[in-house]
């Protein structure tokens, strides 16, 4: 058995998306993995200090991040709030959680803010998407923890060294 994965927790089927659903993973992977107890499930918003349901939040002008965590984009609510502070909060305690269980993988729902790995919304809450990660993918990568989307589970098994998938 290889190391722990940081899952996100709305993939490990925990209701914790912003609109309070969750968004199970069903792949014979991570079934494995959960039964052999290697998942640690975190989400990164609930972490930073957010509740369920919550405001939807974007990255703004098309910016991913790195930019975020560089201090040249912000995390936005659709109503316009500045949430950049708690989403690098968040990020900060999921890189803390994977150290903590020496997790050198992380398995992330794309698309979100926090978690997506190969594409985020564009900042205008229009469902238009690019390519990018959100502010926890860029801290773990930063740290050296590499990052699959919910897309990637073969590809994380392969780079693993596992067989089956």
């Amino acid at each position: 058995m290889t190391g722990k994965i940081l899952i996100s927790a709305c993939l490990a089927g925990r209701p914790v998306r912003y609109n309070g659903s969750a968004k199970p993973l069903v792949h014979e992977a991570v079934a494995r993995w959960r039964a052999e107890g290697r998942l640690v499930e975190l989400c990164p918003e609930l972490a930073g200090g957010f509740a369920v349901p919550r405001p939807p939040a974007e990255i703004e002008g098309g910016r991913d991040g790195d930019d975020v965590l560089d201090g040249r984009a912000r995390v936005l609510e659709i109503s316009g709030g500045d949430v950049s502070a708690a989403y690098i909060e968040g990020a900060r305690i999921a890189l803390d959680v994977a150290q903590e269980n020496g997790c050198h993988h992380a398995l992330l729902i794309d698309g979100s803010p926090s978690c997506g790995s190969g594409f985020i919304h564009d900042g205008t809450f229009s469902g238009a998407r690019h390519a990018g990660q959100g502010v926890t993918a860029a801290l773990l990568r930063r740290a050296g923890i590499a990052v699959y989307s919910d897309r990637e589970v073969d590809n994380l098994v392969r780079d693993l060294g596992e067989e089956g998938g």
